[in-house]
């Protein structure tokens, strides 16, 4: 007969071993990253095989829209996200309360002007309909764009999150259409010029050297970045993902891939 006090040393042994393999399920189950479609999806499917040589497993998550990678972020349901520059998180953050911590820069996206009905921005017509993004960040970025491209002037101050609201001076009177970010592309038909961030542009069939009219400097705040969870941010994995991001040969993939529409930001 087995005794109770070797009956309670199996349980206990088994228990133990449940818990061992239950820490080596946890540690074998891959990051989920949330990644916007188009340029950030193709660099971090580069990123994940980098990174599975180096025995980190990750799996993207694809979303469509600036919101939902940052909700999803929040409630757990990703590990990271890669899509944002700093203006956006610092406005997400403040807006929605995320406790979110910036693990890396990852790439820069200069924003650029396109049209249908005009080859350049000085033969936009009194009364044109502009297309910008409806949040609050890219939308000023925008009308930086514009105003240093000499077509509207802001009240002092605007800064960053300037708005149509702060253009005090508009020589050709253009009326700003606010849309989201990712239906920005489909306006063109519809719109005399608009501005579309790269990623979208590209993932629209634009390319961003030969088809924009205009676009903004490479210097600036908006170089992108890879977010996660304040609580995660001195995770081992965390420096892991950025050494695969950070690698030599994600740097020449971006190289190559987008010849100098989108820059690596590190």
């Amino acid at each position: 007969m087995i005794s109770k006090r070797s009956l309670l040393q199996s349980t206990l042994a088994l228990a133990v071993a449940a818990g061992i393999a239950g820490t080596a399920l946890a540690q074998d189950k891959p990051l989920k990253i949330g990644v916007t479609a188009g340029p950030h999806a193709q660099i971090m499917e580069q990123v994940k095989k980098v990174a599975e040589k180096q025995g980190l497993k990750i799996q993207m998550v694809e979303f469509s829209d600036y919101v939902q990678p940052n909700a999803a972020l929040a409630a757990g349901d990703l590990d990271a996200n890669s899509y944002q520059h700093k203006p956006y998180l610092d406005a997400q953050i403040k807006d929605r309360g995320y406790q979110f911590a910036v693990a890396a820069n990852t790439v820069n996206f200069p924003i650029g002007i396109y049209s249908k009905k005009i080859k350049k921005l000085a033969e936009l017509k009194e009364g044109a309909r502009f297309g910008i993004p409806n949040d609050p960040t890219n939308g000023g970025r925008v009308l930086l764009l514009l105003q240093a491209q000499g077509l509207i002037k802001l009240k002092d101050g605007a800064g960053l999150k300037a708005t149509p609201l702060d253009v005090v001076g508009n020589p050709k009177k253009l009326k700003f259409i606010e849309l989201d970010a990712a239906q920005l592309p489909r306006s063109l038909d519809d719109l005399d010029a608009s501005a579309i961030n790269t990623n979208f542009a590209i993932s629209a069939g634009l390319n961003p050297k030969t088809d924009s009219i205009a676009q903004e400097s490479p210097d600036g705040p908006y170089v992108n970045l890879l977010v996660v969870r304040a609580a995660d941010k001195d995770k081992p994995w965390v420096a892991q993902l950025v050494k695969a991001y950070h690698s030599a040969e994600i740097r020449q993939f971006i190289d190559t891939q987008f010849k100098g529409s989108v820059l690596a930001g590190w």
